[in-house]
């Protein structure tokens, strides 16, 4: 993780944060934190905190919370900019570990 957009964002599990909502477009606090390997608490509150001051939104699918980004808020568009910018930065090894993961279940029957 870049150490400047844990000091832009105040803490590496804000940066984690938005940088898997950025790549995935939406996710629940489980899935973020299982995916860097970090605390579930931890990803809870910065996710509460973010839509707290409006730059996420949350529904409820099922028992579970899922944030995606506020489309009302002006100043998303410009952070989502230069967050895909700093993905793009990424070297590959830690692309791959972090924003490659299958979104969806395989298809039933389907051979590997």
């Amino acid at each position: 993780m870049n150490p400047v957009l844990e000091a832009l964002f105040g803490s590496r599990s804000a940066a984690q944060t938005l940088l898997f909502l950025q790549n995935y477009g939406e996710g629940h606090a489980r899935r973020i934190a299982e995916t860097f390997g970090v605390s579930h608490m931890a990803i809870q509150r910065q996710l509460r905190r973010l839509e707290a001051e409006g730059v996420l939104v949350s529904r409820m699918v099922g028992r579970a919370r899922i944030f995606t980004w506020n489309p009302s808020s002006a100043t998303v568009k410009n952070l989502r900019c230069f967050l895909e910018a700093e993905l793009e930065r990424l070297p590959d090894e830690v692309s791959q570990q972090y924003f490659r993961q299958r979104q969806r279940p395989r298809r039933t029957g389907k051979v590997l």
